[in-house]
């Protein structure tokens, strides 16, 4: 398997780094536009885009928009205490740091194989305040305190499908507990027609938060195709405009969905406990291709 040099003297024709990790096969492929900038996959699904030189570019359409979030939780550059459940290539975290330094950051990232490649190829800046811990989020967050977060990022796919445990609302009261008061719930969910899952997600935090907001291509609102959405969720007013105003400007747009919209959107959808709670729906073969 091919093997790249040290992460701080990379060639610009860089080789990818290939690996067994716990959760599959996983591909660093160099980044052809950008020197320093890695894809990384997991049994050929993209989970995330690194690039060393410049952390606060983000590549992913999904990712930017979490991006969005991150920065209007806050006033620009104040320091956050951010929960990150799901690692991949660190890449949010990373956001984190470089755009409010000082932050402090605890990402929970289960396979265990895949942080230390991580930790390897793509060192994180050793002055960024992140502590990476290997176990399941939702015993992850479980040790987190009472009122620590101004910020929970939801992340986390197992074979491309979020685990079901980590769909409920019982998940969404361990959140809750997690965040300061005015704190601010963002998930990273995906879906294809009917929606039923998103639909679900949407009732089970309008369940637990009295504020929500969908950031989303239109084609996957309209029940069109397989793709991801950012639901946010707060017990504070949520910044709707300048949200809708940000995902406009992006090469992808999104739309922004909140308040009557969005409640009807979920169609009478109901919410979801770890009783019946199940994986999100496994993508189309077509949406890698």
């Amino acid at each position: 398997m091919g093997r790249s040099r040290n992460a701080r003297r990379r060639p610009a024709a860089a080789e990818a780094v290939v690996e067994r990790v716990d959760g599959g096969l996983a591909e660093l492929i160099p980044d052809r536009d950008r020197a320093r900038a890695w894809t990384l996959l997991i049994d050929g699904a993209p989970q995330s885009h690194v690039d060393l030189d410049d952390p606060a570019y983000l590549s992913f359409e999904y990712q930017r928009r979490l991006g969005h979030v991150i920065d209007l939780v806050a006033p620009p550059g104040r320091p956050l205490h951010a929960v990150h459940l799901g690692g991949g290539a660190l890449t949010l975290a990373r956001y984190v740091a470089a755009t409010r330094p000082r932050s402090t950051q605890q990402v929970v990232e289960r396979d265990a194989a895949l942080v230390q490649l991580v930790r390897r190829e793509l060192p994180l800046d050793p002055a960024a305040r992140i502590r990476v811990r290997s176990t399941d989020a939702r015993d992850g967050l479980a040790k987190v305190p009472d009122g620590w977060a101004d910020l929970v990022v939801a992340d986390v796919f197992s074979a491309a499908r979020t685990p079901a445990h980590l769909t409920s609302t019982e998940f969404l009261d361990d959140v809750r507990r997690v965040l300061k008061p005015g704190g601010v719930y963002a998930a990273n969910l995906a879906d294809g027609p009917p929606l039923r899952h998103l639909r679900g997600q949407i009732a089970t935090a309008a369940d637990r938060f009295g504020e929500l907001a969908l950031l989303a291509d239109p084609a996957v609102l309209r029940g069109k195709r397989f793709g991801n959405a950012v639901l946010v969720a707060s017990d504070r007013a949520l910044p709707v405009a300048e949200l809708t105003r940000s995902a406009a400007g992006d090469p992808h747009p999104a739309r922004v969905e909140h308040g009557r919209a969005l409640t009807d959107f979920t169609g009478g959808a109901v919410p979801v406990n770890d009783l019946v709670a199940v994986a999100s729906p496994a993508p189309p073969p077509s949406v890698f291709r």
